[in-house]
């Protein structure tokens, strides 16, 4: 058994080999190779973000701080979309600044 002629995308190749179950080391290729990322830059990103975070200003922040600024800083797209006053409401409901003795 053999491709179809013609063009294929990747998806295409790998959805016809799972399905036709004939080559299954071609398909745990496919399968790792889609979860391969393509460049490292997210990883450079992060790092390079973090640098910008902790300067000399900012060294006597604590770990837990650190990393949730970082990840606000590098998930930005994500953060975007997230509805701001919902998150205000919800931390008004809860009082946070009350302290019970």
């Amino acid at each position: 058994m053999t491709l179809p002629d013609g063009h294929m995308s990747l998806i295409e190749i790998f959805e016809f080999v799972r399905d036709v179950d004939f080559y299954p080391n071609v398909s745990i290729a496919y399968r790792i190779l889609f979860t391969i990322p393509v460049t490292v830059a997210s990883a450079e990103r992060s790092f390079s973000k973090l640098k910008l975070l902790k300067n000399y200003l900012r060294s006597g922040m604590s770990q837990e701080r650190l990393n949730g600024l970082a990840t606000l800083c590098i998930e930005k797209g994500m953060l975007d979309q997230i509805d701001m006053n919902t998150v205000i409401n919800d931390l008004k409901s809860k009082n946070v600044r009350r302290n019970h003795f």
